[in-house]
């Protein structure tokens, strides 16, 4: 669903939801046990959420996302991907 938007959307967003892409893709990664993939995703989504110049989307808390990313990206680099998180991860504040 992300990328079908991403591609989907005004040149302008593209950025913006390739980087939500990349979170969903990371979480992905973690789920099917793959670490270093999911980190090297969370990472590129967290840089593209906070380079994001404009208004997030659809009403999108970029800034919460990038957090989000950035902090599971440290927690699988040092626990790996036991710290995988049971709760769900929220687009909007």
């Amino acid at each position: 669903m992300l990328e079908g938007a991403w591609k989907a959307a005004p040149e302008v967003e593209r950025a913006c939801w390739r980087a939500m892409a990349q979170l969903a893709v990371g979480l992905t990664h973690a789920q099917r046990g793959n670490a270093r993939g999911a980190v090297a995703l969370l990472d590129r989504a967290a840089d593209g959420l906070r380079r994001w110049a404009g208004t997030y989307p659809a009403g999108v808390d970029g800034l919460g996302l990038a957090a989000t990313a950035d902090r599971l990206a440290r927690e699988f680099e040092s626990t790996g991907i036991a710290a995988l998180p049971d709760e769900p991860v929220h687009l909007r504040g």
